[in-house]
Order: C-alpha cells, then structure tokens, then sequence
C-alpha cells in the first residue's frame, strides 16, 4: 500500500469512528441534562415559564414512509413527560396547560433549509384553562419576542401535520362573552364509524371520506348566565395540513331553552377552514338565537329546524354561512328554505328565500308584540295590560343594527281560526343599519288582495314608523260565507290607509300617528246574524237597536276619517240602507283606546218608525258601550248632509270605487249625489 493510500484510508477511517463516535454519543446521550437550559429558552420564547419536570429522551429510527436514500437517514423520537406552560399574572389558574407526555417525529432533512417539520404530534392527558377578561385579554394570546437578534422576522418555519390526543380537560372563563364551561374529553373505546352518527357526507362536494368518531365529549355551564349542557363525538386526530382534511365533529347542546344538534365535518381545523354539517335547532323562540349567534330574528312561538350548514370561515370577506334545504316549524306553521349569513363590514348580512305552505295567523303575533291565549310572554317583554288592545310590547330596535338582512318569504295558505283563509302572502324583508321596511307585504283574501308598504326606522328614538296600505276586490259572498243574504252577493270591499307615526310599539305608533283612513262597502247585507259571525258584539247591538233582527241590505258604505296625533275623526262615515241612511259621528282615539260616536239614522220614507232611536258608542276599545241618545240629534245629522259638508270627503272616495257587475254601483251614485252642491229651500235662480 502507498503511502497516499495509506492518508487516505486513514482519513477514512477516522470519518467512519468520528460518525460512528458520534451515533454513539446522541444514541446514548442524556438529554434530561439539556432540560434547565430547554426550559429557559422556551420561556424566553414564550414569554411565560415553561418546564418539562419529567423524563426527556431521544430515540433515533427509520422512517417508513421514507423511499431512496432517505429511507437510511434515521429520525429523533421526542418524548417529554410531564410538561407545563404557566399562566400570565392575572389569570385565575397558576397554569395555562398541562401534559403528561408528548411524543413527536422530526424530519432531519428539512432542518438543512431552516424549516421544522413534524408530521405527527401525540399528547397524552392534555389539560388547558382558556381565560379572557372583559377588556378582550385572553391567556391564550402570547406576547412573544423579536424572532432574532435584528428584531426582523425569523427565517426557520415550522410546519405540524397532524395532532393526536386522548383523554383530555379544558376549562373556560370568559369575561368578555360571560361565558364559563368545562369540556371532558374520553376515549369511546371503540370507533364509530362517521356515517353512522351523520349519514351520508353532508354535501357531495366533500372531498373524502371522513374519519371514524374516536372521542366522546361533555360539557357543563352557563352562557350569558344561562345553563349550557351537551355531549358530542370528534375524531381522534387533528390534521393541520390541507383543506380537504375533513375532522369529525358531532354535538347536541342545550342553552337554556334552546337545542342546537348538529354532526358533519370540519376541515383545516387549526386554521377554522371550513364547517359542513347537519344542523338541527329548536327553542321556545327565534330571537333567543341573537344573544348566542348575534342573528336579528324575530320574536316567535316554539319552533325547530333542520337543515344543511356550510361555512367558509376563511372568506377574505368575512366568514360565509350557509343554511340550505332547512324545513321546519313555527308554532303551527311549516318553514322551508334557504338562507345566507355574511360577516361582512361594516355589518353582517342575512339573505334568502323561505316559505310556507301552512301559516297559522296567530304565530304571526309575537312579531308584534301580540302573544297566544294561554302563553306568556318571552322573557323581557312587556306585559299587555288587561285594559288595552293595541299590542303595547316594544320593538327590540337595539338589535336591528347588529346587521342588515333582505331575505323573501311566500304563504300559500294563511288561517286564523275558523277564520277566513289568507293565500299567496309575500312579503320582501329589509333591514338596512336599523331601518326595517316590508316593500311589499301582500296577499289575497276573499277574492280580493291586500297590498302595503311598511317602514319602520329603528335607527331614532323613539321610532319612527309610516304605513301605506291598499286592500281591492274582496268579495262580501267570499268573505262571509255563512251568512245566506252574501252568497249571492256582488259587493265589494275596497279601502286605502295612509298613517305615519312614532314611538317603539304598536301601540305607541297609532297612539302618535297622523293620516288618513278611507273604506267603502257597496252591495251588501247586514244583519244581527252577521255581526255574531263577525264576532262583533258591539254592532250587534247597534244594529239590532236600529233594525231589529231583520236583514237589511246595504246599497252603500262610506268611511273616510282623519287622524290627528292618534285621534281618528269621521269626515265621513255613514250607511246608506233600504231604510234609511245612518250617519256615524265622532272619534276613536288610538292614544287612550276611547270611543266617542253619535249613530243617528235618517229615514228614507214612512219607515223611520221601525227605526230605533239616535245611539251613541262611548268607553274603550276593549268595553266599549252604547245606549240610545236623547233627541235632537236627528237634526243635526240631517242638517249636515243638506248643507253638503261632505262634498270634499265624497270626492276623495270615487277612487275606491270598482263596479262589480260592469255598472255603477250604489256607492258610485250615492257619492255622486254628495258632490252635488247643496239646494237651498225658497230661493229661486235668479234671472240673467
């Protein structure tokens, strides 16, 4: 052997014991004596104390997935036993969490281009307390250091796969959302597989097959000092890398009176990428979801849900909701649809279409302010006075400017009762930073429709509200089809209703509104009969003091009345019969519920006997009464319709009128001959 061959294989030599010295050493090196120094460093980092009190040690395998060369290259086995990370000064708990072990891989290779990568973290027994004040600082928010000594940004990254976990606690106080819980995490024993507890993939563009249930979840406490309880089942494994890394999720939690079911899949679940889920709601109303989603919805009766739930919670936008194909019910009444909530700025927004094939009235109510017989009131609200009509709970304004919304609903079929059937209602929904408006608000009744417009500005105080309103064509025979004289009826029911007033409830709004109010019936029928079927116990006594029990017809019915600050006034208001014509005078104040009318009738002929005398209609809205007025007041009535004080009012109601059979009906005659000017009695015209 030369000598260069001799340097050579001594070099050679050297390297292979320098390497194999040095496996030596890191195979059998005691890391726990670099554990005081770890420690510190870490807590430098961190910014808090950091400890691993038990066993650190390395161990240096192959890693199977490796191919090639690199299948050689032997991989450090972490392993750390009992470690914790201290809280800040002011958190409740001396400790922010706490493992028993964790064991992780690391990829040698990448360390060569500044880059730590992971593909696997494992804890055992982890155990966190999440706190956060009310001025929004939060424990789990670490103010950490420069990242180097130039203060500029680091250049190592650091990448985690996956992390796995078992039996695990977390408790959580937050002063800021008035929220405390405790969540117990437990193995199942055995896994589930996903579609057992959630079906079929919630959506078909899921881009794989979830993995099996692996942990069974409780939790216990209250939110907005209302009780929370519930259980659920996730997976066994957090995949941290890649969008289409679906992680089971499956839970059933009740806040106070309010379920919320759901099962489906969340993906990128460090990053919050993505919810696709099966969800289930149910309550005592719609509006306890505001105080737990932030959601404007209305007050309602009991109602559940059940629908599909995606989100994209990574919309450069804001987080994007989805609730597709829900159906469900209101009370009573049936609900399908599809809706979207955006968190955009500067305020979220709720969009969609829903509809309803069966709507019972009463469910409408609680909108405004007006509940079911037999069921109190939600929480908060306002109590109706035995003494009042008008619905007096308020408007919960305060919240329309938590977001905007325009959001279609459709009936097919609206019932009250026994009542008279309501169909195709449409209402258009609005909600504009505070300003809510129903532009239209429509449906058909009795071969007729009603339209209207509703603005309601929620953004002053008090409130501001204005009604435009229109109802044509409803039929009397459709109307009241029990009653024998209508069903071969041709009359009509038309009226216009124009009011603009403020304050924060029903009640308040007409008690201030100013407008005008405006009605005529032609061809009709009346009756003591009829009123019962009304259920109008006030006219039946009216009318059976004017006309007995017989059935008269009505050739015409006039009303215009003026409103002033909540005080409505007859410009005109009169019945023209076969008998006579009734003249009705008077208020109706909307601010104190009171009535003040004078009915007089006024005689076409011979017949005035088989009439009553003058009535009036005094009290409140709720006890009205009536009773007969002492004379002289047929006069006064009669005198007004000679002199032709209603010319102006008569004038303002041919608008109204629709011939139903192709000619002028009665009303269009009577009105024509109000316009007329008044005859005085022995003048004569003079001469030219």
């Amino acid at each position: 052997m030369t000598r260069k061959q001799k340097i050579v294989s001594g070099v050679i030599a050297a390297i292979v014991v320098l390497i194999a010295a040095a496996v030596l050493v890191v195979a059998t090196f005691d890391w726990n004596r670099v554990k005081p120094t770890l420690n510190e460093r870490v807590s430098e980092a961190l910014g808090r104390p950091f400890a691993i009190e038990g066993d650190l040690s390395v161990q240096w395998r192959r890693e199977p997935g490796e191919t090639g060369w690199r299948s050689w290259v032997p991989w450090p086995r972490f392993t750390a036993d009992d470690i914790w990370i201290a809280n800040p000064g002011w958190a409740k708990e001396p400790r922010f969490a706490t493992l028993r072990s964790v064991t992780f891989r690391l990829a040698p290779l990448p360390l060569l281009a500044q880059r730590i990568v992971i593909p696997h973290i494992q804890l055992t027994a982890p155990a966190a307390n999440l706190e956060r004040q009310a001025d929004g600082q939060a424990n789990w928010v670490f103010q950490l250091p420069a990242d180097d000594s130039q203060g500029g940004p680091s250049r190592w990254q650091l990448r985690i796969d996956e992390i796995g976990f078992d039996q695990g606690r977390v408790t959580f106080n937050d002063a800021k959302l008035d929220a405390q819980a405790t969540v117990i995490v437990d193995p199942l024993g055995k896994p589930v597989p996903f579609s057992e507890i959630a079906g079929s993939p919630p959506s078909d563009e899921s881009p794989q097959t979830a993995p099996d249930y692996v942990f069974g979840w409780k939790v216990d406490g209250r939110y907005k000092k209302q009780p929370v309880s519930g259980s659920g089942r996730i997976g066994g494994m957090l995949a941290l890398r890649g969008d289409n890394l679906p992680f089971p999720l499956q839970a059933d939690v009740r806040v106070a009176q309010t379920r919320i079911a759901l099962a489906g899949t969340l993906t990128n679940p460090m990053q919050l990428g993505a919810l696709d889920l099966r969800l289930k709601l149910a309550g005592n109303s719609m509006g306890d979801l505001y105080p737990l989603t932030g959601v404007t919805l209305p007050d309602t009766p009991p109602y559940s849900t059940d629908g599909h739930l995606t989100a994209d919670l990574q919309n450069p936008a804001g987080a994007v909701f989805n609730y597709r194909k829900f159906s469900g019910k209101v009370g009573d009444s049936d609900l399908h649809g599809d809706l979207t909530y955006a968190s955009t700025s500067p305020r979220p927004k709720l969009t969609g279409t829903f509809s309803s094939n069966l709507l019972q009235l009463v469910d409408l109510g609680p909108l405004v302010g007006v509940q079911p017989e037999g069921k109190a009131p939600p929480a908060g609200s306002r109590v109706q006075p035995a003494n009042k009509v008008l619905p007096v709970d308020t408007f919960r304004t305060d919240r329309w400017r938590a977001m905007d919304a325009q959001v279609e609903f459709t009936g097919k079929r609206i019932v009250h009762g026994k009542g008279l059937p309501l169909e195709n209602l449409r209402a258009r929904v609005g909600l504009d930073d505070g300003v809510l408006t129903l532009d239209p608000l429509r449906f058909s009744m009795a071969g007729g429709t009603l339209n209207s417009t509703i603005r309601l500005d929620g953004s002053k105080t008090p409130m501001r509200g204005n009604i435009d309103m229109s109802t044509r064509g409803l039929k009397l025979k459709q109307l009241f089809p029990d009653f024998e004289p209508m069903r071969t009826s041709l009359g009509e029911i038309n009226g216009d209703a124009k009011l603009a007033g403020t304050g924060n409830s029903v009640a308040a709004l007409l008690g201030t509104a100013d407008g005008e109010l405006k009605l005529l019936i032609n061809d009709g029928a009346i009756s003591r009969a009829l009123t019962e079927i009304a259920g109008l116990n006030l006219a039946n006594y009216v009318v059976t003091e004017l006309f007995g029990d017989d059935e008269v017809k009505i050739n015409c019915a006039a009303a215009d009345l003026a409103v002033d600050d909540g005080v409505a006034r007859t410009r005109l208001f009169l019945f023209d019969t076969e008998n006579a014509l009734v003249n009705i005078d008077g208020t109706a104040s909307f601010r104190d519920e009171t009535l003040d009318l004078d009915i007089t009738p006024h005689s076409k002929g011979l017949r005035i006997i088989s009439l009553r005398s003058p009535l009036y209609v005094k009290g409140t809205f709720k006890k009205p009464s009536a009773g007969v007025q002492p004379g002289a007041l047929i006069a006064r009535g009669a005198g007004a319709l000679l002199l032709g004080v209603f010319v102006t009012p008569a004038a303002s109601l041919l608008a109204l009128i629709a011939p139903s059979t192709g000619q002028e009906n009665a009303c269009s005659q009577l009105l024509a001959q109000m316009r007329e000017p008044p005859k005085v009695q022995g003048r004569k015209p003079a001469k030219k």
